[in-house]
């Protein structure tokens, strides 16, 4: 693995995840009660192996770069290791990078510099586990030019994803952009290969694409939309890597683009089996961790000023304070203080949000550093809350960062 460079898309502006992104940028959302949603992407570079990472950034990254600073600051310069954030520096124009293809060519002197046989593009934004290493296997294995990640959907999702034509060895002949009328896979007509957003190339071929791609005025410089078909057209070896077990079955992924789609990877991971497993050992995520006091639970039946309180399948942080109430099917983030009969059910609470006496709060979304008064309701009279903060589609509140009660 130590002839792979990564390079891992970050700077994505996040606009369907407003407001969790007006300060901040995707991949340094939080996730899972004290995670950063790219946590994941690193974690699975450093368990694969990897050791040579740009996180290339753009919009509001000022908390990102934070939390790659304090976090992440973990290889040995000295043996060539390194974790290094990439802003636009304009090296090969004037403008902010235009796609996820052309990101990569303002980047083109970094590939050369370091001279690597391939070279993996991630995205910063995304839930799974995957060993790099079995891409690279299978990369070679089929003497590929290029080899596109997907997973396999059912076929009424293709509008959300890019979709991924093969022919029966696996080679990719064909590429669509979120179709109504998807081509499906070989055999199975109810299925499709969604793209992951996940590229390996060799570096030769990759050089040549960008060079080529940067030149034209009709590309919106993007792999899924310009790159990959280009080299179809090509007649370049370019094969698809089923994201799958052993059984064939898929793998988890999830694509945090939205935010129903946030909460609900969020409510996945409270399953009693889930089918992404923070605990795994032999793939551990890692993140950075601030020193927070042990979880304080005061709920002793009796006790004056105190009711009984429960917590039942959630995620309770470090830091946090429960005096007295109901917690079900939630998440909460570090330092959060929950007052004396306060019910929180199907939720997200984020770092440092106070929650006073009786506070109900059912579906929903709290960002940092809220302070909820006593006997607020959140969720359970949707008008109200459309007036005061952001309700998706499915009917989740989302309430701002230190956002204020009136």
């Amino acid at each position: 693995m130590r002839n792979v460079l990564t390079f891992i898309l970050a700077g994505g502006k996040g606009e369907r995840l407003d407001p969790l992104t007006r300060d901040r940028a995707k991949p340094a959302v939080p996730f899972g009660g004290i995670y950063r949603i790219i946590d994941f992407t690193l974690s699975n570079c450093i368990n694969s192996g990897l050791r040579r990472i740009f996180v290339l950034t753009q919009y509001k990254s000022f908390s990102l770069q934070k939390h790659l600073l304090t976090g992440w600051d973990i290889f040995s310069s000295q043996l060539g290791e390194f974790i290094d954030a990439i802003p636009p520096q304009q090296r090969v124009g004037s403008d902010w990078y235009k796609g996820t293809a052309d990101a990569i060519y303002q980047n083109i002197y970094a590939i050369k510099d370091y001279n690597p046989k391939k070279v993996l593009i991630l995205s910063g934004d995304h839930i799974y586990r995957m060993d790099y290493g079995r891409l690279l296997n299978h990369h070679n294995d089929k003497k590929s030019h290029a080899t596109v990640c997907c997973v396999k959907m059912p076929k009424s999702m293709s509008v959300h994803f890019g979709v991924i034509e093969v022919d029966r060895n696996g080679r990719i002949c064909g590429f669509q952009e979120k179709p109504k009328d998807p081509k499906t896979i070989p055999g199975d007509p109810k299925h499709i290969y969604a793209s992951m957003g996940i590229y390996l190339f060799d570096r030769e071929v990759l050089l040549g694409e960008l060079t080529q791609d940067a030149d034209r005025d009709d590309s919106s410089h993007d792999f899924g939309k310009n790159i990959i078909p280009q080299m179809i057209k090509e007649k370049k070896k370019v094969y698809a890597y089923n994201f799958s077990d052993e059984n064939g079955k898929s793998r988890y992924w999830r694509d945090i683009g939205t935010r129903d789609s946030y909460y609900k990877a969020n409510m996945d991971l409270l399953k009693h089996r889930p089918d992404f497993d923070l605990f795994r050992k032999k793939w551990p995520v890692r993140t950075y961790h601030e020193q927070y006091p042990p979880i304080k639970i005061l709920s002793k039946p009796g006790e004056k000023g105190v009711k009984a309180g429960v917590i039942i399948d959630s995620f309770i942080s470090g830091g946090c304070v429960v005096k007295g109430a109901e917690i079900m099917k939630s998440v909460l983030s570090p330092n959060v203080s929950v007052e004396n009969g306060a019910k929180i059910r199907d939720s997200i609470l984020m770092s440092s949000v106070v929650v006073g006496k009786d506070v109900r709060i059912r579906n929903a979304i709290i960002d940092k550093e809220v302070v909820i008064p006593n006997k607020t309701e959140i969720g359970y009279n949707l008008s109200l809350d459309r007036e005061r903060f952001a309700v998706t589609t499915s009917g989740i509140v989302i309430v701002p960062k230190k956002a204020s009660f009136k």
